[in-house]
């Protein structure tokens, strides 16, 4: 007898919506068909609803240890469940940073027992480690290294130690490491230096206006550098992911390199995809994020790599942080970033919805690509046969207003530019390897501490 069975008459079968049910048994896809597989334990009748992969988020920052008042493993894989993502990446912003294995295995200490969801993790990379980058990428425990190419913010280098290459010179040596780890190098692509000088000119003048968070760090800053590392990876076997790339002109050059067969990938993220730069005369603090947000044109020109498939991935860019740590002094010294794990799948399937993008392409935005690019596929992103039973119940005809007070992240009260929001479509419920995490609207609390680490299946090569 199968533990579980579905049955819906939207289910997502390849690239198809079929009226057919979906057998699990051991937290595991063993049956899809339009014809009943027969009983089960449990019968869930999902026939009004959509039902899809469980969502795979790329991006997110769940900062344990060390910062447990912006979010916890608990609390942050809890926002995941909330949002329909089954899995996470969770890249290496924490107090410190795994830039080695010990470090990385107190994290996963710090994991187990909490998360909600499946999490896989990203390794630091920075000058700090460079030559524990090839053995530490052949470990086996993660599915990437992240670099940040900009300097730590003032007063948070401990959470930025061995995350950084600000100097060419390192980079340089830390592109030659990285690509014998045989693992993707996800990059955070700003110039260090123009910003630096930007921010010093606009103490000088005491100008501290919200909107020169994006008038120090203009377009340029981040197209410049992905050309450099578009330029200093050419020769080398390395994948590199741009993460949360803003602008046209930058997703222009991933657009080239990759028609000549580079093996570079682009994230964006929904705040580039939805917002534009006026929300920091809005909204402050709460509206600063790396890199800031752009002109309503640049937002609009981003959507033709979203529909053109040059974008391979929308990440959330989770990044929760405290109202004292967003409204601490100037625009300048305010934490970057916002809580939006929650939020990334109700934004995007509203632009399904409204008829620019296809329900194929977020599907293969939100959850295949990213399973595929960091090894976990297919167990994740996909519902098939020898797949986990991770899925979500949508109810596409939803139409709400998103609302902090629905959140589950314990930064909720800094999410105020999602405030009021009208979206459609509403995670109903949330399977994790066949079992129900939310279910029916209800976070399931007694299934807190069911989630997995995850390791690379091994399938990916390096390119």
């Amino acid at each position: 007898m199968l533990d579980t069975v579905v049955k819906s008459e939207r289910l997502y079968i390849d690239d198809q919506l079929i009226d057919g049910y979906l057998g699990i048994k051991n937290g595991k896809i063993v049956y899809l068909g339009q014809d009943s597989p027969g009983a089960a334990n449990k019968e869930v009748d999902a026939s009004k609803y959509l039902v899809l992969p469980g969502l795979v988020d790329a991006h997110v920052h769940l900062r344990e240890p060390g910062n447990s008042h912006r979010e916890t493993f608990l609390t942050g894989t809890q926002a995941a469940a909330n949002g329909g993502a089954t899995t996470i990446v969770e890249h290496p912003l924490a107090s410190p940073p795994p830039y080695n294995l010990d470090i990385l295995f107190n994290r996963f200490k710090a994991a187990t027992g909490e998360i909600v969801v499946d999490v896989a993790f990203m390794g630091a990379a920075g000058e700090k480690n460079l030559p524990e980058i090839e053995s530490y990428g052949k470990s086996g425990f993660v599915v990437g290294f992240k670099t940040f190419l900009h300097e730590a913010p003032a007063g948070r280098e401990f959470e930025f130690a061995g995350l950084t290459m600000c100097n060419d010179g390192v980079l340089s040596a830390g592109i030659q490491e990285l690509a014998k780890s045989g693992k993707m190098w996800l990059v955070h692509a700003e110039n260090n230096d123009v910003i630096q000088y930007n921010i010093k000119k606009c103490i000088e003048q005491n100008d501290f206006s919200p909107i020169n968070h994006a008038r120090t760090r203009p377009s340029i800053t981040e197209t410049e550098t992905v050309a450099k590392i578009l330029l200093l990876t050419e020769e080398t076997n390395l994948p590199v992911y741009f993460c949360h790339i803003s602008n046209p002109a930058a997703a222009e050059l991933i657009r080239e390199a990759k028609h000549k067969g580079r093996a570079v990938y682009m994230e964006t993220c929904p705040h580039y995809l939805c917002f534009n730069e006026e929300l920091l005369n809005q909204y402050g603090p709460y509206a600063k994020c790396n890199p800031p947000l752009r002109s309503e044109k640049e937002r609009q020109d981003m959507w033709k790599y979203v529909t053109d498939g040059t974008i391979d991935v929308i990440g959330s860019d989770h990044a929760p942080y405290s109202v004292e740590e967003k409204e601490r002094g100037t625009i300048f010294k305010a934490c970057a970033g916002f809580p939006s794990l929650e939020f990334r799948f109700p934004l995007m399937f509203t632009k399904v919805v409204e008829g620019k993008l296809s329900l194929q392409r977020l599907v293969d935005l939100l959850s295949r690509n990213p399973a595929k690019l960091f090894d976990l596929y297919p167990n994740k992103g996909a519902l098939s046969i020898g797949s986990d039973a991770d899925l979500i119940v949508v109810d596409s005809e939803k139409q709400y207003k998103l609302t902090t007070g629905s959140m589950q992240t314990k930064s909720r009260l800094s999410a105020k530019i999602f405030e009021n929001i009208e979206v459609t479509g509403e995670i109903v419920s949330t399977m994790v390897r066949g079992t129900f995490v939310k279910e029916n609207g209800v976070m399931v609390a007694e299934k807190n501490g069911f989630g997995q680490i995850l390791k690379p299946l091994g399938r990916r090569t390096a390119n």
